[in-house]
């Protein structure tokens, strides 16, 4: 038993010391990989400026600076991009990108940014829906659909929120609106290529009064369809 016992624990410990012996090989020569993104190089940074689309057509949109508890807490080598986005009709969305360097911590949960605003979640609300994308090829893009509500003061009046939010993550080959799948898709590809994939974690948001969180998404899907295809670079065009 004893002799059993031992063997067991040493083919454990040899796994984990060849998994160890992996990952620190393939750090050692990683390289880090394309984004799935258009970005521009942000002059006198080694960070980039992902460039999401100032002209839409049935909607005005403007920059958004990234806040201050954003910039702070990610590490300093992840880059953004963020608008505010106004349709001819009054619907208002922002859209932001969070683009990791080397350092996966960038790529988050967005519930742990919202809860610490004040926001909470519906866990009925929440799921993955495909949204039909004609450009620049049909395909299903897959998106977190969340919903939200919060409660606020305005003009000393309590008032309550709802949020809709949707978010979903890219890299140079993969989307995925699933947080532990770009986990896996990245380890392997770094053990196999060496390559650290970029990955950037994409955002939709918009406040609406409570009831109105389904018209809501369904108005912002369109904005989706509109906008993707001018900053995402995956799936990749055949012609």
């Amino acid at each position: 038993m004893r002799a059993k016992t031992f063997i067991a624990v040493a083919v454990v410990l040899a796994l984990i010391g060849g998994t160890a012996g992996l990952l620190h090989h393939a750090k050692a020569g990683q390289k880090l990989g394309l984004p799935g993104v258009k970005t521009r190089p942000i002059p006198d940074s080694a960070n980039l400026e992902v460039l999401l689309p100032e002209i839409l057509p049935g909607y005005k949109s403007e920059p958004v600076p990234q806040a201050s508890v954003v910039t702070n807490e990610l590490p300093k080598d992840t880059s953004f991009g963020q608008r505010l986005y106004t349709g001819d009709d009054g619907f208002q969305a922002v859209a932001n990108v969070v683009l990791m360097g080397t350092d996966r911590t960038s790529i988050h949960k967005p519930q742990i940014c919202m809860v610490g605003q004040g926001w909470k979640f519906d866990d009925h609300g929440t799921h993955v829906v495909s949204v039909p994308m004609t450009q620049p090829v049909p395909y299903e893009l897959p998106v977190m659909r969340v919903v939200a509500t919060i409660d606020t003061l305005e003009n000393g009046q309590p008032v309550k929120r709802a949020g809709v939010y949707a978010y979903w993550f890219v890299d140079a080959d993969h989307l995925t609106a699933q947080h532990n799948e770009w986990k896996l898709w990245m380890v392997k590809d770094m053990l196999l290529t060496g390559v650290l994939d970029r990955w950037a974690y994409i955002t939709f948001f918009s406040v609406c009064a409570p009831g109105q969180e389904e018209a809501t998404f369904q108005r912002m899907k369109k904005l989706i369809v509109a906008a993707v295809p001018e900053f995402q670079l995956v799936p990749r065009s055949t012609k």
